[in-house]
């Protein structure tokens, strides 16, 4: 016999009461019905019914947008463009609509409750750090975190305690913190409220949840996963484990990673008793808007029903895509792909996404920067990420033999025409110990501090009161709060001229750094 309950309805949401129901229900199948997609169905319902709305959003599903707009955008989008409250649901929200889709989207990843955000994992890590510590409390937070997470930081007046990342003096990148090292911090900071792990990074290289996990556990605290580039990972066993899996608290995906939905759709996922859902959704409402898109409820509707159906079989088949497509790129004159052998192992990542192609150009003396350029200029083909050596190229589920095959017909062009490009400029790289710079204010006293700009040659020594930021990764190489130093400030400077990305500098020229004013 099989019991259907329905999707509106989780019966128990922690983890003891899970087991008791499990237990009563001893002898049966219970399941939620994926079939259903609670969002989209509305949306059907919506425009089935002839609704003549008269209030937002303004376009009137598409009838008022300029025909130059829709002949860019297309009729659809528009026609999908639906608000929430008397739209997809009535004005008290009695259907459940978007409550149904969450809980089935948390049923689909084993974890207790699931939120929808529309405004992309900078939104829910910082809802998710709030929900944890507040003002001058303190937070375990790797120092290659996104900025997504110090703006959290500048917001709340959390005071962080820093962890260094598995650094890569070699190929200048970091990994994952290991255990021990949060096992150090937790007995030297015990009053610590948490701590926020990023897993996997922009390369693709993963920490061990499971052991974090269980040393929070020990300690009585949560453990927070920006698993921003991981939504993937519940789908296929053959991917890295999946922070829910691995006992985390809390976990932060964004779908439009790495998954089907539009851009800025994130999910948070919560498990456990260790962080109040109603604080986690408190904070989410404090920050997030109160006008969210539709586009984004229905396409992660859509992706959490695509996965559950047919993700294992599809990411069995991308999985094979990018073993062949590694292979292939390493056949390739100047070009390595880093794999296992490179990125993992004692003091460096415990595991890695291998759907991230990162390709290491050093054979070919030329920067990521270059690369990525000319590839787009050139081969009309795009990659994520550009740093002083690499590029990162991403395969998805959506991908195939076609692509692929693009892909590798541009690199192999690239090979070519890499002779006929300037020698980059130089990167002046700090090692890991420049990069650990001393923290003399927090976060926020620094950043709505007095300020001043100084040249760049009087920077060093002063404290930071922006972010200089390179993105992507979007780790921030300067903090408010921070001593700037001179190999810092050589870094951030060489590497604006090499081609780097810095969006967070008020000058963005560098010629001149943001810094606290001094007391006269």
């Amino acid at each position: 016999m099989t019991v259907v309950y329905p999707a509106g309805v989780r019966p128990i949401a922690s983890i003891m009461a899970r087991e008791v129901f499990k237990w009563w229900c001893s002898g049966y199948s219970v399941r939620m019905d994926h079939g259903k997609a609670p969002v989209l169905e509305a949306l059907q319902a919506f425009r089935d019914l002839g609704f003549t709305p008269f209030n937002p959003p303004g376009h009137r599903q598409g009838r008022g947008v300029d025909p130059r707009v829709l002949d860019v955008v297309g009729e659809a989008v528009f026609a999908s463009d639906v608000i929430s409250v008397n739209g997809l649901d009535d004005r008290l929200m009695r259907d459940g609509v978007i409550e149904r889709a969450q809980q089935l989207m948390a049923d689909a990843v084993d974890a207790d409750q699931a939120f929808f955000s529309t405004c992309g994992s900078s939104l829910s890590v910082k809802s998710a750090m709030l929900s944890v510590a507040g003002p001058h409390e303190k937070i375990i937070i790797p120092r290659h975190v996104h900025k997504s997470a110090v703006a959290g930081l500048i917001l709340s007046g959390v005071s962080p305690v820093w962890l260094s990342p598995h650094w890569d003096a070699e190929r200048h990148l970091s990994h994952p913190p290991g255990a021990e090292e949060v096992r150090e911090l937790f007995e030297a900071e015990p009053e610590a409220k948490g701590m926020l792990l990023v897993t996997p990074n922009d390369y693709g290289t993963c920490g061990d949840i499971k052991a974090i996990a269980d040393v929070c556990h020990e300690f009585g605290k949560p453990l927070i996963v920006d698993e921003a580039w991981g939504a993937h990972l519940p789908f296929h066993p053959d991917l890295p484990q999946w922070g829910m899996d691995a006992g985390a608290d809390v976990v932060v995906t964004s779908v439009h990673k790495s998954g089907a939905a539009v851009e800025q759709s994130s999910v948070f996922h919560l498990q456990g008793d260790l962080v109040d859902p109603s604080a986690l959704k408190n904070r989410e409402d404090l920050l997030g808007t109160t006008s969210p898109t539709s586009l984004v409820y229905a396409t992660l509707d859509g992706w959490r029903r695509h996965m559950v159906q047919q993700g294992k079989a599809m990411f069995t088949a991308a999985l094979a895509l990018a073993h062949a497509t590694r292979a292939s790129i390493n056949e390739l004159p100047g070009l390595s792909v880093m794999g296992e052998e490179e990125f993992t192992g004692p003091g460096l990542a415990h595991a890695l996404d291998p759907l991230k192609v990162v390709v290491d150009l050093a054979g070919l003396n030329i920067s990521g920067y270059q690369a990525a350029d000319w590839l787009r200029e050139h081969q009309r083909v795009t990659v994520g990420l550009s740093d002083h050596r690499h590029i990162v190229a991403q395969l998805t589920h959506a991908d195939d033999h076609r692509t692929a095959t693009v892909l590798l017909d541009a690199l192999s062009a690239l090979v070519k025409a890499a002779d006929d490009m300037p020698e980059p400029p130089p990167v002046d790289l700090p090692t890991p110990e420049e990069l650990r710079l001393e923290t003399a204010m927090l976060p926020r006293d620094a950043f709505f501090a007095e300020v001043e700009q100084v040249p760049a040659e009087k920077a060093a020594g002063r404290i930071s009161a922006e972010m200089v930021t390179p993105y992507p990764p979007g780790a921030p190489a300067v903090l408010p709060g921070e001593v700037i130093t001179q190999a810092v400030v050589d870094y951030v400077r060489s590497g604006l001229d090499a081609g780097m990305e810095l969006p967070d500098p008020a000058d963005s020229e560098l010629k001149s750094f943001r810094v606290v004013a001094r007391k006269r």
